[in-house]
């Protein structure tokens, strides 16, 4: 089995020579380089080990709490007890008032490592961000210094049985009960809906104050514990049997009257709501990243050890040595580099607080070909291992069943498609994304004129969304495009600039090609 190596010199490239964020004001690259070895050591000694056996051992549900896998708990406290909970809470909270790029770092790294783990923990930042853009100045009091510290974390509670992506739908309810609300109802697909490592949780619940569909929708704090100190009427009454991340307890919650607090306006809770879930989304981007970075790196570490066949001379040769081989591996590269790169620019946007209108946009593209991308990375290294690949052993079949999720959770990925080429297409949105492409190096190639021609192309009709798949695929593309031409243009800032340069180029070459079929299949001429 290869350990879990952290992708540092990657991630630290494409932040810099692709993602441009030495010219956001207050970055700082020497002071990231050594946040991310740290969190990075850590990872590799102490989360990573855990992935396996988290795997094999699961959550289990006694006496109403669940339970999380040997060694789970003593990692998360290690992990408080070092800050990386409050990374980007605020100091007067007790954090350190980072921003989203420091945590872009350890969340990839996090969730290559420890992609269960990741997952229960991983929604705090977003929950300190709807406080701090929502909370009232007591809530933030009393909720922000336990989500800083590690005392709380926290979970999104949005999906019913009835209701998924249809949140007109949502049936939970809240009633006021003289100071507090009090909520009734179930949700289901609670990453983290219970567990061991931390005192308290803080379930963020979308439920229904009135009947006057998503309009009637408000954002509550529902904790664990009632103020009190009693144990709130929030029970877990099964943890799902899943395909993959065996050791992150999803959960079916039956809230019973459960006391709660609104958080912002009633009737807002999905502005609220969306606050959380736009960190997420870019999280699970960086999900798919993290699986396609640790598929390359399993597959090329075997490659390059395995001895098979002969070379045209005679000598023993490497699997890795092997054409079909190589291409494979480079393709797995190539979906981490890309995507990688994409949410990283997408990141870098948001920081610098210029253009939320491309922030928009580019988020569900991100969302859609990273999670894509890391799909694909774990069923070609599957594929470069051969037999060894279908056994536990190696870790991708393992790789290839907990990175399936990450194309269904947070919108999946064809409603992102359908969003794309509907509500973002004849906006700011899409404006905003022309105006990005005029200014990149590939302004005057082919594609950002032929997705131009798509665009308006979709514009045109009375219904896209049938086209919606394709022209999500000839946007990624098109982006992927620009940052292939950032990577070629800074390769030599690489400690491996040959690898960047050829892998690069034939992702480039290959992706226009496909960029033009999907253009032909949206009926664009190309």
């Amino acid at each position: 089995m290869k350990p879990f190596a952290a992708p540092l010199d990657d991630i630290l490239f494409s932040l810099t020579h692709v993602a441009g964020v030495d010219a956001l004001p207050g970055w700082d690259a020497e002071m990231a380089a050594g946040i991310g070895a740290h969190f990075a050591a850590f990872a590799e000694g102490e989360i990573a080990p855990l992935d396996a056996s988290g795997d094999l051992q699961g959550c289990r549900l006694e006496n109403g709490r669940v339970r999380m896998p040997d060694g789970f708990a003593a990692a998360y406290r290690a992990y408080a007890d070092q800050g990386w909970p409050g990374l980007t809470a605020p100091e007067e909270a007790g954090g350190q008032g980072m921003g989203a790029l420091m945590l872009a770092i350890t969340s990839e790294i996090f969730s290559g490592a420890n992609h269960a783990l990741q997952m229960v923990t991983g929604l705090v930042p977003g929950a300190i961000r709807t406080l701090q853009r929502f909370g009232t100045e007591d809530q933030k009091a009393r909720h922000l210094p336990g989500l800083a510290s590690g005392a709380t974390l926290a979970t999104m509670c949005l999906t019913e049985p009835g209701a998924g992506s249809d949140l007109a739908r949502v049936r939970c309810r809240a009633e006021p009960d003289g100071a507090v609300w009090r909520i009734t109802g179930e949700k289901i697909f609670i990453s983290g809906g219970d567990q061991d490592m931390s005192p308290r949780i803080l379930h963020l619940v979308l439920a229904r104050t009135s009947d006057d569909g998503i309009r009637g929708l408000s954002l509550f704090l529902c904790s664990s514990e009632c103020a009190d100190g009693s144990r709130n009427a929030v029970a877990v009454t099964r943890i799902e049997e899943k395909m993959g991340l065996h050791a992150s307890p999803t959960c079916q919650l039956a809230f019973d009257g459960a006391e709660a607090e609104l958080i912002g306006r009633e009737g807002q809770g999905l502005r609220a709501m969306f606050t959380m879930m736009n960190h997420a989304r870019a999280d699970v981007a960086l999900q798919g990243v993290a699986h396609a970075a640790r598929a390359h790196d399993v597959a090329a570490s075997y490659a390059a050890e395995r001895s098979q066949g002969r070379l045209p001379d005679g000598a023993s040769a490497r699997l890795d040595q092997h054409a079909d081989v190589r291409r494979m591996l480079d393709e797995i590269d190539a979906l981490a580099l890309g995507g990688r790169g994409v949410v990283h620019l997408a990141y870098a946007v948001m920081e610098a607080g210029e253009d939320p209108a491309l922030v928009e946009f580019l988020t569900p593209v991100a969302k859609v070909l990273c999670t894509e991308g890391g799909m694909r990375a774990a069923e070609l290294g599957t594929q470069v291992l051969g037999g060894y690949g279908y056994l536990r052993e190696y870790r991708l079949e393992q790789t290839y069943r907990d990175a399936r999720i990450t194309a269904i959770y947070e919108g999946a990925n064809g409603i992102h498609a359908r969003m794309l080429a509907t509500r973002l297409l004849g906006g700011a949105e899409a404006e905003a994304f022309d105006r990005f492409l005029t200014g990149e190096a590939v302004a005057q190639d082919g594609l950002p004129a032929l997705w131009r021609r798509a665009r308006a192309h979709l514009l045109g009709l009375a219904d896209p969304t049938p086209q919606a798949h394709d022209f999500m695929q000839l946007t990624a593309l098109v982006l992927l495009d620009c940052i292939w031409a950032r990577i070629l243009s800074s390769a030599g800032h690489h400690a491996d600039p040959e690898r960047l340069m050829r892998v690069a180029r034939a992702a480039a070459d290959r992706g226009r090609c496909i960029a033009r079929a999907h253009a032909a299949c949206l009926g664009v001429s190309v």
